[in-house]
């Protein structure tokens, strides 16, 4: 039978029986959608999972040892001097094969000159890394876990074609941009001399080579200690949509804080932030808004050939029930009164699922008022090729 907008009573109840379940499938990923809660955040901490920027790191360990090393520079040639003296005096001395007091010595001298400079980067690390995640000890990354050991092929492929592999690469080249200008500057100004280094002596050429160097290292880090900042507030961002939820995952966190009321009682406050934010996305895709005109409202929509059941995008009383029927008489979503089944969808069925089975008949009905099957094969298709999501709209 073919649908028209206008049909008896008898026509509309067969209608009704005629719009079979098959017509709907429920959508395989709901997707994450609600933000990391606080235990979430802290589950992630104790295992070791944390936001923090590794160019940050880098930097910071590249700028501090830098400077430790041209602060110590005079003292360093000094006991490297020290030490050259030392042997060449006992040259004629000392046997390098059978003496284990040479191998002593040398490494008496190594360490004193290698060791504040390690020391120094150890602090960087340390110093680096506290700034960003504040202090945490934990041994979980530690532990064996022979799934890290088995290869993911499809994740990293994902991984490269992202935003955060086209991140990644963009930071790349900008560094290799970055210390190619900054080399090419700090060589121009004293390329001549550079040029002519064998006409000069021993320690003006050391000392040229030395400065120019240690200009490009503090330059360089000062700059990749300033691009770190935006890497930063990346990771941050990429962290917290790493830990987003599911609605099923949001429902059993909520289920295991429920002895707790004040993150019960919060949780709550955020699950109806949420959906009040997204009214104003849901509601305009709905098919039918359903009402009772003096307290609540529940919008529903079903897509043909890709769910079991209509669904529920956005519900609410008092005056969010009211904003409800404004925003979809604003964008021409039919809004019908039927006190008696809105309360009861609304009070037995949360957003993002489906009604209870034994409401199809009234709601196909009135979907039956509005549309034909036609019509819902055409929005069928749409919302697919606009890659519709299943309870957060397009």
């Amino acid at each position: 039978m073919k649908y028209t907008p206008f049909l008896s009573g008898d026509e509309l109840c067969r209608a009704a029986l005629a719009m079979d379940l098959q017509w709907f499938a429920s959508p395989e990923d709901e997707g994450r959608i609600f933000e990391p809660t606080d235990t979430t955040l802290r589950k992630a901490r104790e295992e070791g999972r944390v936001a923090k920027s590794k160019e940050f790191i880098d930097a910071f360990g590249l700028l501090l040892p830098a400077i430790a090393l041209i602060i110590l520079a005079p003292w360093l040639l000094r006991t490297c001097a020290e030490m050259l003296r030392f042997f060449f005096t006992r040259i004629n001395e000392l046997d390098p094969i059978g003496d284990k007091v040479i191998a002593g010595v040398f490494f008496g001298y190594f360490l004193r000159m290698a060791l504040p400079i390690l020391v120094t980067g150890l602090v960087a690390a340390l110093i680096s890394n506290f700034a960003q995640v504040g202090f945490l000890f934990t041994t979980k990354p530690l532990e064996p876990d022979l799934t890290k050991a088995l290869p993911k092929f499809g994740k990293y492929f994902g991984k490269i074609f992202s935003m955060e592999g086209l991140f990644n690469l963009l930071k790349s080249v900008a560094k290799m941009v970055i210390i190619v200008i900054v080399a090419y500057f700090i060589i121009k100004s004293k390329f001549y001399q550079l040029a002519n280094l064998q006409t000069a002596g021993l320690w003006e050429g050391l000392t040229l080579v030395a400065t120019r160097a240690a200009m490009l290292i503090i330059v360089v880090a000062v700059i990749m200690l300033a691009l770190a900042i935006p890497d930063y507030i990346f990771q941050r961002y990429q962290f917290r949509q790493s830990l987003k939820m599911t609605r099923q995952a949001f429902k059993e966190e909520l289920k295991q804080d429920e002895g707790d009321p004040e993150v019960r009682g919060r949780l709550k406050r955020q699950y109806r932030e949420f959906l009040s934010n997204n009214i104003m996305k849901n509601v305009p895709q709905a098919d039918v808004v359903i009402t009772n005109p003096t307290h609540y409202s529940v919008a529903l929509i079903y897509v043909l050939g890709e769910m079991n059941g209509p669904m529920v995008v956005a519900k609410g009383e008092d005056e969010l029930a009211f904003r409800i029927r404004e925003i979809a008489k604003a964008n021409n979503v039919p809004v019908f009164s039927n006190p008696s089944l809105t309360q009861a969808i609304y009070h037995r069925t949360n957003v993002g699922e489906q009604i209870p089975i034994w409401c199809f008949n009234a709601v196909a009905l009135i979907l039956a008022k509005f549309y034909t099957i036609e019509q819902m094969h055409e929005k069928a298709e749409k919302m697919k090729k606009n890659h519709w999501v299943t309870g957060m709209g397009a």
